[in-house]
């Protein structure tokens, strides 16, 4: 179950095109994207550079966490929310950078979420594994 986080009512806001639950996605994306490249910051860090995760890394990891967190419906989920593309991801964490809520390098751009990949293609690669039981 999530926290409500009283200052991304104030993002939603701000920028009303996008759901609440699409920002608290976005950081459960990035902990998801960070844990996957082994950047995982521990309780106290000491900086962020050793944990960073760049545009085009972020937006791998949501597919990935969206895929495995919805399946088939990802693509509806998003379509929901008011992501319609990359860039929507970008806009997600700018807001979030510029509330305080996230951070962000001097090198990291909002175009760096454009046109990354195509959502409705990435978004329906989905593919379910079923592992064959070994005989006894």
């Amino acid at each position: 179950m999530a926290i409500h986080h009283p200052k991304l009512d104030e993002v939603v806001r701000r920028d009303p095109r996008y759901a609440y639950e699409a920002y608290e996605f976005v950081f459960a994306a990035l902990a998801h994207t960070q844990h996957l490249l082994g950047r995982l910051p521990p309780r106290e860090s000491s900086g962020e550079a050793e944990h960073h995760v760049r545009g085009p890394q972020l937006l791998d990891g949501i597919r990935d966490l969206a895929l495995r967190e919805f399946g088939l419906m990802a693509r509806t989920v998003f379509r929901r929310w008011g992501i319609d593309a990359t860039a929507d991801v970008g806009e997600l964490v700018f807001n979030l950078i510029d509330a305080g809520l996230m951070s962000k390098t001097p090198d990291d751009d909002r175009r760096d979420f454009v046109d990354v990949f195509d959502l409705d293609e990435a978004l329906s690669d989905y593919r379910i594994v079923v592992e064959a039981e070994e005989a006894p």
